[in-house]
């Protein structure tokens, strides 16, 4: 049995980000489980062209080099986290940039989220997210980390300082186990 591929979408691609420290953190609570499988999908290695199209693309029908590498990567995966910072009550363009430069490869997938920022730890950008990934026809999970004050969550060796993130990633990736059942190779 292959465990399922999660992709965990870092959704910043902002100089100065914490981001990939919270991406790294959670592939690090994942990496010991053997029913499941993650890969960082960093958006700054995925340059996508700003989507301009009329109407979202049907599955295929991609011009761009980009897209239909990026469209590729996320068809592979059986599930996504997406990691987002909350930057003004919202979730970065880049982020939203990426959900809309393909559609069909999405569908009827799990998704869960883990927010990051502020005192409210990126909770408002992860509802709007709730929104756009069900129009997408995903399946997003009840279940999600909140990081509040991320600047000072972690220390110097990249662990938190309080435990309560760490319960929460540990019930969103029992979460996706439960709906993403493992491929018979």
């Amino acid at each position: 049995m292959t465990p399922p591929l999660v992709h965990v979408v870092l959704g910043s691609t902002r100089q100065g980000r914490a981001g990939e420290r919270v991406a790294r953190w959670f592939l690090g609570l994942g990496a010991g489980r053997d029913d499941l499988r993650l890969e960082l999908g960093d958006l700054r290695d995925w340059p996508l062209p700003f989507f301009d199209r009329p109407r979202p693309p049907a599955a295929g029908d991609y011009d761009d080099p980009a897209q239909i590498a990026w469209a590729a990567h996320v068809a592979e995966a059986q599930a996504y986290v997406l990691v987002t910072p909350e930057y003004n009550h919202g979730y970065p363009a880049v982020l939203k940039n990426a959900l809309d430069t393909v559609y069909a490869e999405w569908g009827g997938k799990p998704v869960a989220f883990v927010g990051y920022g502020g005192a409210a730890g990126g909770v408002r950008a992860v509802e709007q997210l709730r929104q756009v990934v069900v129009e997408l026809d995903m399946i997003p999970l009840r279940q999600q980390v909140a990081l509040p004050r991320v600047y000072s969550a972690f220390d110097d060796d990249g662990s938190l300082r309080h435990p309560g993130p760490e319960r929460e990633a540990a019930s969103v990736l029992d979460a996706l186990a439960d709906w993403t059942p493992s491929k018979r190779s």
